[in-house]
């Protein structure tokens, strides 16, 4: 049976959602954007009110989803995870995720590139490490691949990773020097083969003096 459309209000907590009223009592709320082609008068079976509803769920999800993507970039698992911790359906999560990602607002090999950029830029670490982040960001293998091939060296990343950190130990001995720093960098997943001669590098650039018997030649 269809009921009619008595009133259209804007919520007074959040304007950008109506109230719909039908006979003249409260029905139900629906984004304005959703409601926007509704009057006073028209009339609204039960197949169009489900209709409306769903669009309305479309739309609150999306508009979650932007909110989400505001803070900084994400990966699509990410969106996924955050709206179903919502307690949105995975029909509902995967339809706004692709809506997201055909508006170009969600893009995993752009966010892949962004994270190893500003990796390498503020915390430098091995193409490991970095391929384990980007697993847990729910990114496929292709896409990790992909991007690390293309922008990590890592010999350059250790280096730049060990003179930030060299400071620290200035005015060590050769072993205390390289059982720290080596220690830092192993942690960040560089292997020995780049460490060492990364080590022995950075000693020199910073003007150690090693006592005799113990310089980074005597390995």
């Amino acid at each position: 049976m269809a009921r009619k459309i008595t009133a259209l209000e804007p919520q007074q907590k959040n304007p950008q959602r109506v109230n719909v009223h039908l006979d003249g009592e409260f029905a139900f709320g629906l984004a304005a954007i959703v409601a926007a082609w509704l009057k006073v008068g028209q009339e609204l079976d039960d197949e169009k009110i489900a209709r409306l509803q769903a669009e309305d769920a479309r739309e609150v999800a999306y508009q979650k989803a932007l909110h989400f993507l505001s803070y900084r970039v994400r990966s699509s698992a990410e969106v996924r995870q955050n709206l179903t911790r919502r307690g949105m359906a995975e029909e509902l999560v995967e339809a706004t995720v692709a809506r997201l990602q055909g508006n170009g607002l969600l893009d995993d090999t752009q966010f892949a590139r962004q994270w190893v950029d500003n990796r390498n830029e503020f915390r430098p670490r091995s193409r490991a490490a970095l391929k384990l982040e980007l697993r847990r960001k729910g990114l496929d293998d292709e896409v990790i691949q992909s991007t690390l091939e293309t922008g990590v060296d890592e010999e350059a990343l250790a280096r730049q990773a060990a003179r930030k950190q060299a400071r620290r130990y200035a005015g060590l001995e050769w072993q205390a020097f390289r059982q720290k720093l080596g220690g830092f960098l192993a942690r960040r997943g560089f292997s020995y083969d780049i460490i060492a001669p990364v080590l022995s590098e950075v000693w020199n650039e910073i003007g150690q003096t090693a006592e005799a018997g113990d310089t980074p030649n005597e390995e």
